[in-house]
């Protein structure tokens, strides 16, 4: 097949798209996946009496704002759990406050940062 100039006519070369490649189970597959590993991020290291580990609650941490920290990095008062680095009380009745599953302190701070406010902190149960 030529054209009028005697040349080969070249065809037109198809493009391929991925949102055309893409079916919806899959995309959804992906997407899930996808979701999957973000969920990772919101998972406290494995411990002794949690080896599986756990997962902070999302209203706590935004895949980077919980940690586990010392026991000398949070004390108590009378008015509540004081974070030692910013001087910040959490009151005993302050819903921020949660039982910590693996018996160890984990402070979620806005954006992860050691100077900023506390968005939730999980405590372990109190010594009688």
């Amino acid at each position: 097949m030529s054209d009028r100039s005697g040349t080969p006519a070249q065809r037109p070369v198809p493009r391929l798209s991925i949102t055309g490649l893409l079916k919806p189970g899959i995309a959804a597959a992906i997407l899930a996946t996808g979701m999957s590993s973000l969920a990772l991020a919101h998972d406290a290291k494995p411990t002794a009496a949690r080896p599986q580990g756990w997962s902070y609650p999302f209203s706590c941490c935004s895949g980077y704002d919980c940690r586990e920290v010392s026991s000398k990095a949070i004390s108590e008062r009378p008015e509540g759990y004081v974070i030692k680095g910013t001087g910040e009380v959490v009151a005993y009745s302050d819903g921020r406050l949660k039982d910590s599953p693996d018996g160890e302190y984990h402070w979620c701070s806005v954006a992860g940062a050691d100077d900023s406010r506390t968005i939730c902190l999980f405590v372990p149960p109190r010594s009688y």
